[in-house]
């Protein structure tokens, strides 16, 4: 049956707030539930997917026939499951207990044995240890019967205000026919820069709900509130005068290199007092860490704004703390990198 007459069902595995599934969903799929041990996220997963469901699960140790109880069937199993566990040398131990995660993804895979499944990880997957750990994923899978592809992504190729690499590895049952989807912006000078995501966007904050008066300055900016003006998530985080005072000293696009000497070494980390640059795609969006500063307004950005920078629209509402809603917006990969891969996985299906 054709993909057209029939919802193809994912299950999302470490689905954190869910950005993975947002981008399926947005394309077609039908996102049957989320998985993950972190209820902050997961009560953000069921805001914003509705007709889905959220199990707070240990995937270290999943009870298969429960899980197949409570979902039934699937066609797509996709997840970005930690894999510290690996050892570099190549002599990987699988009972090392950090592999347990991974395990029980490989695991739910072969008990739900869907035609496809999405893992996504860490670029540097790829590399270490000579890609002796990329190739022990790749036959723990084949022993499953998939054939396994593999490509690190950046985000701003696909309309991502970001320069986020991740590497997604595609296993489709017997042959695989999936072709990575093709760079949108492969020129810089045409990519979604930070301005363009987030200008819109005011130095005060705004109750949840608040409709934005402004218009759109950008593009993206109508897409990303195409659905909904109204403004979620934008509360201004407010710093000591010392932090005010030195975040002023760094221009559009500076760092730490641009202070005065007394500064440079204030804080010893290598990405200390990045503002992001207004004409270009934003770094990677971390998890809090309060390193990166906005272009123009001397603080942190806002939850909104860097669920802006990883392609959120301002109807996905982030629930928990401010501390937790960061957490998950950084964690999250990016939903229209995820529905650039999702319109090539619908594909195998039609």
């Amino acid at each position: 049956m054709s993909a057209k007459h029939k919802k193809i069902k994912v299950l999302d595995l470490f689905s954190g707030c869910g950005g993975l599934s947002f981008g399926f969903e947005s394309v077609g799929f039908e996102i049957v539930a989320g998985i993950d041990n972190w209820d902050d996220a997961l009560k953000t997963f069921q805001e914003n997917h509705k007709n889905a469901k959220a199990f707070n699960l240990d995937l270290g140790n999943p009870d298969i026939n429960k899980i197949k109880k409570d979902i039934g069937s699937v066609d797509v199993v996709v997840g970005g499951p930690p894999c510290q566990g690996f050892s570099i040398s190549g002599n990987r131990d699988l009972n090392d207990p950090r592999n347990s995660l991974y395990k029980g993804f490989v695991k739910i895979v072969k008990a739900f044995n869907p035609k496809v499944f999405v893992l996504e990880n860490v670029p540097n997957l790829v590399s270490i240890g000579e890609g002796k750990i990329k190739s022990e994923i790749i036959k723990d899978f084949e022993k499953l019967g998939y054939e396994v592809k593999y490509k690190v992504l950046l985000a701003s190729d696909y309309g991502v205000p970001q320069n986020r690499k991740r590497v997604i590895f595609v296993g489709v049952k017997e042959k695989n026919n999936f072709v990575f989807p093709e760079t949108l912006f492969s020129n810089n000078k045409d990519k979604v820069t930070t301005a363009d995501a987030i200008s819109d966007l005011p130095d005060k904050d705004l109750e949840d709900g608040t409709l934005l008066v402004k218009k759109p300055l950008s593009k993206y900016q109508k897409n990303m509130r195409a659905i909904n003006s109204k403004i979620y998530n934008h509360k201004i985080t407010s710093h000591d005068q010392k932090t005010i005072d030195i975040i002023s000293l760094v221009p559009d696009g500076g760092n730490y290199k641009d202070l005065p000497e007394k500064y440079k070494n204030s804080r010893k980390v290598n990405i200390a007092w990045t503002r992001f640059n207004s004409t270009k795609p934003s770094p990677t969006i971390d998890t809090g860490h309060r390193h990166h500063f906005h272009y123009k307004y001397n603080r942190v950005p806002t939850v909104r704004e860097s669920a802006r920078l990883q392609s959120f629209p301002d109807g996905f509402i982030f629930l928990g703390s401010k501390t937790s809603q960061y957490k998950q917006v950084g964690n999250a990969v990016p939903p229209l990198l995820a529905e650039a891969i999702g319109k090539n996985i619908l594909k195998l299906f039609n």
